[in-house]
Parts: C-alpha cells; structure tokens; sequence
C-alpha cells in the first residue's frame, strides 16, 4: 500500500513524506524512549528524581537549543504535517477492510490523540515551571498531585499507550515504505518486533507513573 501510495506522489510530497517518517524514528521517536526510561526513575523516591534525573538534564549544555531544534521542531512538523494527511485521506474502512488499513487510520487517530496529550502535558509540566519555580525546583511532588487524581493518571496512561503505539506502528509502517521489509513473511516477523517494542516500552511508561503515586 505504502508503494503504491508513494508512486501517485509528486516529488515535493515524496520527499516530506519521506521526512515525516524518519523524524518520526530519529529524533522523536529516540526522545519518547529516553523519556520513558527517565521517567521510569520516579520509582526511586523525590530526592533521586529531582536531583538524578530533572536537576542533571537542567543544567546540560545547549539545553534550550536541543529542546527547540532537536525536539520541538521536528516534532511541530511531523505533527502538522501528519494532521495534512489526515485531512487529504478518506478511511473507506467498509470498503478495504484490510488490518494495514485499520492500522493506518489508528496512526491517524492516535497522532491527534497525542497531541492534545502533548499540549497539556507539556503545558503543565515544561512550561508551568518557567514561571513556578517550585514546579521545576519539585517536579516529583508536581507529578505526584497531578497523577493522584484518577481522571488524571487515566488520561496520562491513554496519552502514553497511544503514543507507544503510534511509534511502534510507525515503525512498522515505516520498514514497508522505505523498501526494508518486502514480503509478506519479513512484515509479519517485524510486525512482531514492533509490537513487542510497544509491549516493553509501554510497561516502562505504566511503571514510570506508578512510581510518582504516593
């Protein structure tokens, strides 16, 4: 389907699609994994993971450059980019009722998903604490309040497991554009690969929140 797609493309859409997927693996898709891991570190208590984690990556080098240009951008763009394809496509879901096309509108889906999850998340987190300094100083207990509340925590596990899952999907998707995995028995194995990829990582995420609840 992906080949197909691509071959209806003139050659500025090929190109930015091209690039939508690669900043989807390299940096974004890197970040996510990154920043699951560290967060993942709440399961040591406030003091490791003010002073450990949040504390260590303020006081980096270029920090401002790399949330802008490595982080930021390629994600504002891969963001706005997918929302384009999203409105140029029609899912026909009756009329192909094939797995990869289920899956392509979930990407779709999930993309939107995230980022209402992105806007509140970064808004409350990266963005209060310009102004708060308690919230940066403290980041731990600001998650930790947040996170008590039910509503909350469910809102952030349905942000995280869509965001895992559109990067493994992705990834999936990815390997049968750019011509890596051609037949079928070499896109069912990868698609293996990826959904394991989303199993661990997804089970990081989940223990990673758990670690703020009191």
């Amino acid at each position: 389907m992906g080949s197909a797609m691509n071959a209806t493309l003139d050659p500025s859409q090929f190109l930015l699609r091209r690039l939508h997927s690669l900043l989807g693996l390299l940096p974004i898709g890197a970040f996510l994994t990154f920043h699951l891991w560290e967060n993942s570190q709440s399961r040591f208590g406030a003091e490791h993971y003010n002073t450990r984690v949040v504390a260590t990556l303020q006081e980096m080098n270029y920090l401002v450059f790399v949330e802008l240009f490595v982080i930021a951008l390629p994600l504002l763009f891969h963001a706005a980019y997918g929302l384009a394809i999203t409105g140029q496509m029609r899912a026909e879901l009756s009329r192909y009722p094939y797995a990869r096309n289920r899956f392509y509108w979930l990407q779709r889906i999930s993309g939107v998903g995230i980022l209402v999850f992105l806007l509140l998340h970064v808004g409350t987190t990266r963005l209060q604490g310009l102004w708060q300094p308690a919230v940066r100083d403290d980041l731990y207990g600001h998650m930790q309040g947040m996170l008590s509340d039910p509503l909350v925590f469910g809102f952030y596990a349905l942000g995280l497991l869509l965001s895992v899952f559109h990067l493994a999907n992705g990834l999936s998707t990815m390997a049968i554009v750019w011509g890596l995995t051609t037949s079928a028995r070499a896109q069912r194995l990868f698609g293996y690969v990826c959904t394991a990829l989303g199993l661990v990582l997804g089970a990081i995420g989940i223990h990673g929140l758990l670690g703020f609840l009191p």
